[in-house]
């Protein structure tokens, strides 16, 4: 082979209807991509002998290296070979140490096994055979007209089985390039995609490899580094050289690496900044802290919390003015600041968070479920407190105070 261009075909109607994801496309490309092979296409197709058939003929015609994973079950439905035998005309046989596997599969359990799923066992001729280990039907490897088409069962263990075991190994043998992708996202916070662009524009017009793609994020921006090389030392010498050299340039915006969401980067502001924070947590009893807690070195940034969740800890222990629990309640504007005020204090921290309201399912002072205060102050006296209603369960209604409060918090430290 030449080259090793790669395509993903996913087949079943439930993925289309959105009742389970398609994990099997996202690991199936993480892996590739670790073996330097280049993924263009990835496709979702339903149950329809026609549709997948098409789908078949529109990745014969472009790609090197064809994985299916899917319709390779009992039933009706299950219809990947048919459709590739309609393209190939190849002969379909049984492979018998697969059908005694299946057989087995059933003794095993003492249940009698249907006609129908002797339909697994089926193969085409020549092709190699991947046993299924953990599951039943074989999966897979045909070459027709110089394209390598892989078939996988699309249960997740069973198709990651196949490809660690048989499918992995095999690419590794057939490919010419034997070369590694590695890729790192660089986050940057304060800072447009349009200026980060214009701030290394002349490295984005000559590059090569590593390539530099920008990326606006729902919180700062980010820059994808990919480099192809022989090994993986290879790739990680050439993206860090890259990655020095932007941030001789940007470095008073950057956030950190590889950063996957809000809580992280959050922590990387706080500890660039050197300012740590400490949690009044009522309705969210913790989770708030347990997000920040979850993150290796959180120590060196969340100096700890309080869940206050009954009144008497808020004014006993929280110093909570009696007077404002009375005129305002505990789900109020004025309880959220002083929580986050008197955290502040009590834990001698730049800055104090507070979370107080109605998780539900009843009434709490005559407010309804949903309604949430959350408070931020920190010790130059900059202080913000909002209100939001939140809909849903209990947890679901928790949680949403938790990410509005990642939000509220983020845009604190920034603006």
């Amino acid at each position: 082979m030449t080259r090793t261009n790669t395509e993903i075909i996913a087949v079943g109607t439930e993925l289309l209807l959105g009742q389970i994801a398609n994990t099997n496309g996202q690991w199936i490309s993480k892996e590739l991509v670790s073996y330097g092979m280049n993924v263009f296409y990835h496709t979702v197709v339903g149950d329809n002998l026609e549709r997948v058939e098409r789908v078949f003929r529109e990745a014969h015609s472009r790609s090197d290296i064809v994985i299916v994973s899917g319709g390779l079950g009992p039933t009706t439905d299950d219809m990947t070979r048919e459709a590739f035998q309609h393209l190939s005309k190849l002969k379909m046989t049984i492979h018998e140490p697969s059908l005694a596997n299946i057989q087995s599969f059933f003794q095993k359990r003492n249940i009698k096994m249907t006609p129908n799923n002797e339909r697994q066992a089926r193969i085409f001729e020549n092709a190699n055979v991947l046993m299924n280990k953990v599951g039943m039907a074989p999966g897979m490897i045909v070459t027709y007209e110089k394209t390598i088409w892989i078939f996988l069962p699309g249960v997740p263990k069973e198709m990651k089985a196949m490809m660690k075991t048989d499918v992995l190994p095999y690419l590794n043998r057939v490919a010419d390039e034997h070369m590694v992708i590695s890729s790192e996202m660089l986050n940057f916070i304060g800072i447009g995609e349009s200026a980060l662009e214009d701030q290394l524009r002349d490295l984005i017009d000559n590059q090569t490899n590593p390539t530099i793609a920008p990326l606006a994020k729902d919180n700062g921006v980010g820059i994808r580094l990919t480099a192809k090389a022989e090994n993986k030392e290879e790739a990680t010498t050439a993206i860090e050289r890259i990655k020095s050299i932007i941030l001789e340039r940007v470095d008073a915006f950057y956030a950190g690496s590889n950063l996957s969401g809000l809580t992280e980067i959050i922590f990387h502001l706080l500890k660039r900044s050197e300012k740590d924070i400490a949690a009044a947590e009522s309705l969210t009893g913790g989770l708030f802290a347990d997000e920040f807690i979850s993150l290796p070195g959180a120590s060196s940034v969340f100096q700890g919390g309080l869940v206050c969740y009954n009144t008497k800890v808020k004014t006993d222990i929280l110093h909570v003015s009696p007077e404002t629990v009375k005129e305002h309640g505990v789900v109020s504007e004025e309880c959220a600041m002083e929580m986050a005020l008197n955290i502040r204090d009590i834990m001698d921290v730049s800055i104090g968070m507070s979370f107080t309201g109605v998780a539900g399912p009843d009434r709490l002072e005559n407010k309804p479920a949903g309604m949430v205060f959350i408070g931020v102050a920190d010790v130059t006296g900059k202080k913000s407190v909002e209100g939001f209603q939140f809909y849903g369960d209990r947890e679901s209604i928790r949680r949403q105070a938790v990410a509005k409060g990642n939000d509220m918090l983020y845009k604190f430290l920034t603006e």
